[in-house]
């Protein structure tokens, strides 16, 4: 097993548990998003209260500067100037009255200008507040699909790892997409998980080795990843070439991706193979025009001995390549002798086997 695919399945493993990067990393945006929304929350508050007292100072200001106003024109300094000049205060209501009428307007413009900030920051507060909030609920909804996520791919681990899994590759690198996987990743995955004795029984047993001293499941990832960064590691796996890798790479030489097909659909064609007869259905498949995607949940017909003899006979009786391509089941329904009988019956009830539609027989 190559370093590259250890660190796969170390990717892979570490997102089966609670220590998944995707899980922490939503975590960790949720926590941030938390304390934004408490800042922000502190801030509004804050705000709110420095916007309403700066109205209510523009009030007074505008209310109590009028009453100012009104008191200074009513007083005459002469009639007050014996006191004033016995007392020596400086009391000019004319001067007073000017600087009220200069600076009054300022103060209240300068006060309607710091309102009007203040309300546009609590504006950016709010705004940053919402983001936060929306964030929280999103992530809510994101870790609860990344868990259903998590379950999925557990699922498809302990089926691989119990020999029983039997789920198309679309399936595995669909799943794997949802955990940002690159193409090539979920390619390479799926085939680790449709084929475990190639390299997931291995690392799972090195794993449950290390598990023993009751270390983490990130701490033993962890470590398997630097033994294979220091030591790369090959697992042994079988080096004779075996049934199934004659079927791999016969499957291949015919231009068709065993991932394709379950595990199930490989474990019968193993049991069933002839590479001559399989290069020879794909071929006759080619001349006849009909794609070779037929051959995707019916892969019976890669190593039917008598394809070609049936394919001639509903040809005979008039069904085009369209036919045949639309209803493949027909060739994995019946053997040789039983699609003759079919179209013998058919002949004898007086119907005319080219009328009689494929899916009916």
């Amino acid at each position: 097993m190559a370093v590259r695919t250890e660190s796969l399945l170390d990717k892979l493993y570490n997102l089966r548990g609670e220590d998944s990067s995707i899980l922490k990393e939503m975590d960790e945006q949720k926590n941030a998003a938390e304390e934004t929304k408490e800042k922000t929350t502190e801030q509004k508050a804050i705000l709110q209260k420095e916007i309403e007292d700066l109205k209510l100072q523009r009030e007074e200001l505008e209310e109590q500067g009028e009453k100012f106003k009104e008191m200074l024109m009513g007083i005459n300094r002469n009639d007050y100037s014996t006191v004033l000049t016995r007392l020596n205060l400086d009391f000019d209501p004319e001067g007073l009255l000017r600087k009220l009428n200069e600076n009054l307007p300022k103060t209240i413009k300068n006060v309607e200008k710091n309102t009007k900030e203040s309300e546009e920051e609590l504006v950016k507060v709010e705004d940053e507040m919402n983001r936060a909030i929306t964030t929280i609920e999103e992530l809510g909804i994101r870790k609860d699909t990344a868990l259903a996520n998590q379950e999925k791919l557990n699922e498809y681990i302990e089926l691989a790892l119990s020999g029983t899994i039997n789920i198309t590759r679309d399936s595995i690198t669909s799943l794997l997409a949802e955990f940002h996987f690159t193409e090539e990743e979920q390619r390479e995955a799926a085939k680790i998980l449709m084929f475990p004795e190639d390299a997931l029984f291995a690392y799972n047993d090195k794993l449950k080795m290390k598990d023993k001293s009751g270390k983490s499941i990130s701490e033993v990832i962890q470590e398997a990843k630097n033994m294979s960064e220091e030591e790369p590691a090959v697992v042994e796996v079988s080096s004779s070439k075996d049934i199934k890798t004659d079927v791999v790479d016969t499957l291949k030489s015919v231009g068709i991706d065993y991932l394709d097909f379950t595990s199930d659909e490989i474990n019968e064609l193993v049991n069933n193979f002839d590479k001559d007869i399989v290069i020879n259905n794909v071929k006759l498949m080619e001349d006849k025009k009909i794609d070779k995607d037929i051959f995707m949940s019916h892969v019976a017909m890669l190593y039917d001995k008598d394809l070609g003899a049936k394919i001639q006979l509903l040809a005979k009786v008039g069904k085009e390549a369209i036919d045949i391509y639309l209803n493949p089941a027909v060739l994995v329904k019946y053997n040789l002798d039983e699609l003759n009988g079919v179209v013998k019956t058919i002949e004898a009830s007086g119907m005319n086997p080219r009328n009689v539609p494929l899916m009916a027989y």
